[in-house]
């Protein structure tokens, strides 16, 4: 069973599904917002966090750990956003409403096991602060930005790393492929991306629309990839108008 951080209660609920190297504490100030008006249950995918670790980390897999928090909206970035688009096509009784954060259903050439092998260097019997960490994950990975999101998944006090590196590495083209999927989900959709990220380009517009006939599409000028981070007083307005918008449409 995952583990869930709850939001909130009452209207409909939305359940958010983080991506890879993430876990639901990265999505607690988004959380706490979007909770106004509703439930929002945040778990910690497979291998990730608190959650159990397994042998395997399939998209299938994540989207049937999923479905039981699932039962209203829900909402996922990057691999989370895969897991929420083959919950929704397997499971459409489970999703009223889908957001997908800048995510496509297509498998892409890029692999994040640079990352993997930069954590498993850093030298965990030397690190007594996250600091200590930084400096030695600054050897292979330049962008502060993105060596504070790892250091987010570090236990210092444990010395260890709350991810599942072997398995996230050995099952990585599973996370950056996407497995063709027999269905269709009607519900609104909205594919939000990051105006400088290119992970959702306008030659996978008709893939999506195949998949996601209700698909709209919207971008958040100035932000990348971790659009939720990078805007996230934009990224929670987007959201926020998506559902009232469809709220409005299907009443």
């Amino acid at each position: 069973m995952l583990k869930v951080e709850t939001y909130g209660d009452g209207g409909t609920p939305l359940l958010i599904a983080h991506g890879l190297f993430g876990s639901a504490r990265n999505w607690g100030a988004i959380a706490k917002r979007l909770s106004a008006i509703r439930e929002v249950r945040v778990p910690d995918l497979r291998n990730h966090g608190d959650s159990p670790w397994t042998e395997s980390h399939s998209y299938a897999e994540m989207a049937r750990d999923l479905a039981p928090l699932a039962g209203g909206d829900v909402l996922g970035h990057s691999m989370g956003g895969k897991a929420a688009m083959v919950l929704a096509l397997t499971r459409p009784e489970r999703v009223a409403r889908l957001v997908v954060a800048d995510i496509s259903p297509v498998a892409y050439s890029h692999s994040q096991t640079p990352l993997i092998h930069a954590m498993r260097d850093v030298d965990l019997s030397r690190v007594e602060t996250r600091g200590d960490a930084d400096r030695q994950l600054a050897h292979a990975v330049e962008d502060p930005g993105v060596r504070a999101f790892l250091l987010q998944s570090l236990d210092v006090k444990g010395r260890r790393w709350r991810l599942n590196l072997d398995v996230l590495e050995a099952e990585m083209k599973k996370i950056t492929g996407w497995e063709e999927i027999e269905g269709v989900f009607e519900g609104p959709t909205l594919f939000l991306s990051g105006a400088t990220s290119d992970y959702v380009q306008r030659g996978h517009r008709d893939r999506i629309r195949s998949l996601f006939p209700a698909a709209k599409f919207a971008s958040i000028p100035g932000a990348g990839h971790w659009v939720h981070a990078e805007k996230p007083r934009e990224f929670v307005a987007a959201v926020e108008t998506f559902l009232s918008m469809t709220d409005a449409s299907s009443g």
